[in-house]
Parts: structure tokens; sequence; C-alpha cells
């Protein structure tokens, strides 16, 4: 069986991070598990009640991995993470982010500038306590067990066959639909997320049934929480898809961002 991590990693310790795992036993993928936040996702089974609120902490690698592989009931092969990672101290822009800047920026899916504060420590930290657990970071085809990075504007572009970036991030809203008023901006991001879910059911079994949509009702941290798990699904995805063959780094010898093959039919 083969199984996938994947991790909506905040750039700061004060916000919380999604988790999804997925595994293949021969028969698809499938949705494991999928959580709003590094706390959420070690939780043990027999638990008092669900998070709230969920809160940003500082990742443990070695118990995320532990949990991980406890809950799949087998090693996990690739560990994906939505977060700038190298094999040198980030600075500032890398030529992985130029890549894809160039790629997709025509279809407004540049990456953030990463800086030696943001996410600083916190990805060199992350990124090197995930090597001594045994997964490197991969530039190239990896091999055995490894660590990616992954950006999820481009991964959903392909995913959707979409012309530019997928309207879904919960703090541009007024951004997407400056006319529009506040319930109606609402109500377009939840079809931008069902949609997103919907396509996302078609590569992994169970999402739509782990991923209900929020009512028009939840609180901006209820919203945040279902993105995040949302982000984390799709790089789980990715790297499920760079397992199967079906994705190409952006990148050079020191950093790369791992995109999938144009593979939908597009929006439903």
């Amino acid at each position: 069986m083969r199984s996938v991590l994947g991790i909506d990693a905040a750039w700061t310790e004060h916000e919380p991070s999604g988790i999804a795992l997925i595994a293949d036993n021969g028969s698809g993928w499938r949705l494991i598990d999928v959580a709003a936040s590094y706390e959420a996702f070690m939780r043990p089974v027999p638990d008092a009640g669900p998070i709230l609120r969920h809160r940003g902490s500082v990742p443990d690698a070695a118990a995320i991995i532990e949990a991980a592989n406890a809950t799949a009931g087998t090693p996990v092969d690739i560990v994906a993470v939505d977060m700038p990672l190298a094999m040198t101290p980030i600075v500032g822009r890398r030529v992985s982010d130029n890549l894809i800047s160039a790629a997709y920026g025509s279809r407004h899916a540049s990456t953030h500038t990463p800086s030696v504060t943001r996410p600083g420590k916190l990805s060199d930290d992350l990124r090197t306590e995930l090597e001594d657990a045994g997964y490197r970071l991969a530039v190239s085809n990896p091999v055995g067990r490894a660590l990616l990075e992954i950006y999820p504007h481009p991964a959903l572009i392909e995913l959707a066959a979409a012309e530019r970036r997928l309207p879904y991030k919960a703090s541009k809203i007024s951004k997407y639909w400056p006319k529009a008023p506040p319930g109606a901006r609402k109500a377009n991001l939840l079809e931008a997320w069902r949609q997103i879910v919907s396509l996302l059911e078609t590569q992994i079994i169970g999402v739509v049934a782990a991923l209900p949509l929020p009512p028009v009702t939840a609180r901006g941290y209820e919203m945040k929480a279902f993105e995040d798990s949302l982000d984390a699904v799709v790089c789980a995805w990715v790297g499920a898809c760079v397992l199967d063959g079906r994705a190409r780094a952006f990148g050079d010898e020191v950093s790369a961002i791992w995109v999938p093959n144009g593979i939908s039919s597009g929006i439903k």
C-alpha cells in the first residue's frame, strides 16, 4: 500500500496548518484522514469532542509522521507540503518561484515571495526534521520516501483545466467579487469550494464525505479551517500524482515546486 501526507503549512507558528492523509491499496486513492491543525490530526480517536477553533503551533515532524504511519497502517511514502522549501536557507525568491511565475503568472498564479523571516526558520526546521525522519527534499523524480514542495494554485488550475487561478481563498472574496454584497460573496466562495471538492473526489475517493461545506453563516475562522483542510487534500493529491508519474518539477538543484500534468475535463 502507498500513502501520502499532505500539509498546508502555515508560514508562521501562530496560524494553524491543515493536514490530510491519503492511501492507495491498489484500488485507487482514498482519503484516510483530514484535519485543520496539527493538534487535531494527532489527537487520539476516543476524544472528548471536536476542536472548536484550531490554533497554530510549531510542527513536530517526528510526531506527525508517527501519527500518520499509525493511521495509514503503513509508512508514509511522500510528504507533500505547501511551504517554500530548499536545500539551503531561503532568503528571497528562488529559481522555482521564478519558473512557476513564468509558467502560470499570466493565469494569475505567481508564487508569493519568501523571505528570511517568512517562512524562514520554520521552513528550515521542518525540512531538517523531515529529513531526519527519512524524507529528503526531492527536486527531481523521487526514489523512495521523499519530501515535496507544493503550490496549490497551479495544481488546481491543472485539475480544473482552468484559464486562471480559482477564486477560493476566503480572505480575498472582496477582491474576487467587489460589486457583490457580502452574502453573495460568501455564496460564491462556497460554490467554488463545492466545485473543487467535486473535482478532488474524481481523484481521491472520500473527499466529498470528509469535507462537507460550512454553512453560509459560518464564522471567519470556521471558513479558514475548511480552506486549510482543502489545501491539505490538494497537497496530498499532488503527492499522489508524483508517485503515479503524472507531475513535473519546476526548479533547480536547490528547490522545486511540483505541479500535476493537466488531467481533468474541467470545472463541473
